[in-house]
């Protein structure tokens, strides 16, 4: 049976402040969960409606019910399983490849869709702004789909990192070159701006290199693409020029 403290401590846990405060994040569903598991996240305490998971030490399961997971959920219909992992310390910034850098990224889903992009094109290292929506959100790990085990995501200061980088610096941008007519390397810094204003000022200011998807339709209406779709297009076509 879940206590009273354990369902205030996992329902704060969605609160950024309380995550950092506890150094602690939550899970849901068996495939996140696994992932999590197999990878160097330390496992806190699971909770349970059903047999699962026979290789965690007994002693880290608690069997609850339908109801009580629902309390501690942050799906509207919750699976049958819910995970406590600790909060890893930061690794340093791997310089080798290419780099995503994420300029005000705010929204949950297209940051956990970042990382399964990054997962899927090899490539091992992203870098936040401190404004970027945090990693360990509830939603961000979901969408993740255990993809969160296999990128490196570090949190920094952007435009401090891109002057101090030594690698090429690419930026999306409307008024950019055509990326199916540009040379790309095997190497370097691909900035991504916010949802609504794009790569900020400060950090337009640094990059060196201007590339855009080109529109093909008719009306050439569209204002813009969603940040996660971009990052898909951007990532094949560098990979693709990289084989």
């Amino acid at each position: 049976m879940l206590s009273k403290n354990q369902i205030k401590l996992i329902t704060s846990l969605q609160q950024k402040k309380y995550r950092k405060q506890q150094q602690l994040f939550f899970a849901e569903g068996i495939k996140v969960i696994q992932e999590l598991l197999n990878s160097n996240f330390e496992l806190e305490h699971l909770f349970v409606t059903d047999a699962v998971f026979p290789e965690v030490s007994k002693i880290k399961i608690s069997t609850v019910t339908e109801a009580e997971l629902k309390k501690i959920s942050a799906l509207t219909t919750p699976n049958n399983c819910l995970a406590l992992f600790k909060i890893p310390n930061e690794r340093p910034i791997s310089e080798n490849g290419l780099i995503i850098a994420l300029d005000d990224i705010r929204d949950p889903g297209n940051l956990g869709t970042i990382l399964r992009l990054c997962d899927w094109f090899g490539i091992r290292q992203v870098v936040c702004s401190a404004e970027t929506v945090d990693i360990y959100n509830p939603k961000v790990v979901q969408a993740t789909m255990g993809s969160i085990t296999r990128v490196n995501v570090t949190y920094t200061d952007v435009a401090d990192y891109i002057e101090k980088t030594k690698l090429p610096v690419f930026g999306t941008f409307m008024d950019g070159e055509n990326i199916y007519k540009s040379k790309l390397p095997s190497e370097g810094v691909i900035v991504m701006g916010n949802e609504a204003n794009g790569i900020s000022p400060e950090i337009e200011k640094l990059t060196e290199n201007r590339i855009a998807i080109p529109r093909f339709g008719d009306l050439q209406q569209t204002e813009s693409l969603n940040v996660a779709t971009a990052t898909a297009i951007i990532l094949s076509e560098f990979k693709r020029l990289e084989r």
